[in-house]
């Protein structure tokens, strides 16, 4: 991509009276990329992308974006940037077509020009045969391919995707995902927040794990997985906490309480052993299956993400 642009966060902290809601987050975000803020609703996802858009000012720390500084040149920044928020705030009283045209004025793209991208980007993102529609006449997949598009009117190196499928069918979240793989494909760096794993284990080049405004631990979905848990775990309902204890003492596994049961890490060194006495005990219901970013996330925090 033509005048790609990196963008850099150094130590930032957002403070609300004596609480800190974002505490010391530092990252770069390549062209290219898509980096993902992972945590539960009040890790600071939120607040983090309004400070790197620049509308939402630091306490501490500053980003730097290609030749800009934010807070400080947050206009001219955003000139490259683009943003779909967790809400889809379209204009209901227009068009599909013209949200985007009218928008565009922001950018100064007007007349025929503004037509013109207005129409490669409904054709983009599969909407070109509701250009007429109104706002309220689209499903909810529609409105958040609509919400992109206008996030695309400048051409933007960088776009931030805050909670982008939330409450979307899994057809929707396919279609979704597919335009952000374009967006990658074609050098634009992406910064995603969500709480659904598999969007993040599917699209994310790397993660930084939130919690209480901190990051806890970052690397790519792969890495994570292996670092923190292994290849596989199980899934155990009828063994007693202390049977499941003694067992992952002796092994160097790891257990928690997870649903109706436990969750048993199966060392990567002995998987068969573990695995073996855990079916000797006869549990009630038994499950073997590969790791995931479910599990590092109950490891790294003590719950699940909701």
């Amino acid at each position: 991509m033509s005048g790609a642009l990196s963008l850099t966060a150094y130590d930032l902290w957002k403070t609300y009276g004596d609480e800190a809601v974002v505490q010391g987050i530092s990252f770069t975000l390549a062209p290219g990329e898509i980096v993902g803020l992972l945590g539960p609703n009040g890790a600071g996802k939120t607040t983090t992308v309004g400070m790197l858009f620049g509308t939402v000012i630091p306490t501490k720390g500053f980003v730097q974006f290609g030749p800009w500084q934010l807070p400080g040149q947050g206009q001219l920044a955003r000139a490259q940037m683009g943003i779909v928020t967790q809400e889809d705030n379209l204009d209901p009283d227009f068009t599909v077509f013209d949200n985007l045209t009218h928008f565009a004025h922001h950018y100064r793209i007007t007349g025929a020009a503004a037509r013109q991208r207005a129409g490669e980007l409904l054709a983009l993102v599969n909407l070109e045969h509701r250009a007429d529609a109104q706002v309220d006449d689209l499903s909810g997949g529609m409105k958040r391919r609509l919400v992109l598009a206008r996030a695309l009117l400048n051409e933007p190196k960088i776009v931030f995707l805050d909670e982008p499928t939330t409450g979307l069918d899994p057809d929707a979240r396919q279609d979704f995902w597919r335009l952000v793989q374009h967006l990658k494909a074609n050098g634009c760096g992406i910064l995603l927040t969500t709480h659904y794993m598999d969007e993040a284990q599917r699209l994310c080049d790397r993660l930084l794990l939130l919690q209480a405004g901190k990051v806890i631990d970052e690397g790519t979905p792969a890495d994570l997985v292996a670092r923190v848990i292994g290849r596989e775990v199980a899934e155990v309902e009828g063994v007693g906490a202390e049977r499941l204890k003694a067992l992952a003492d002796r092994h160097g596994a790891w257990y928690r309480a997870f649903g109706g049961g436990h969750l048993v890490t199966l060392p990567d060194g002995e998987p068969e052993a573990v695995w073996s006495q855990i079916e000797a005990y006869h549990p009630s219901r038994l499950l073997r299956r590969p790791a995931n970013l479910e599990d590092v996330f109950l490891r790294l925090t003590g719950s699940v993400l909701e």
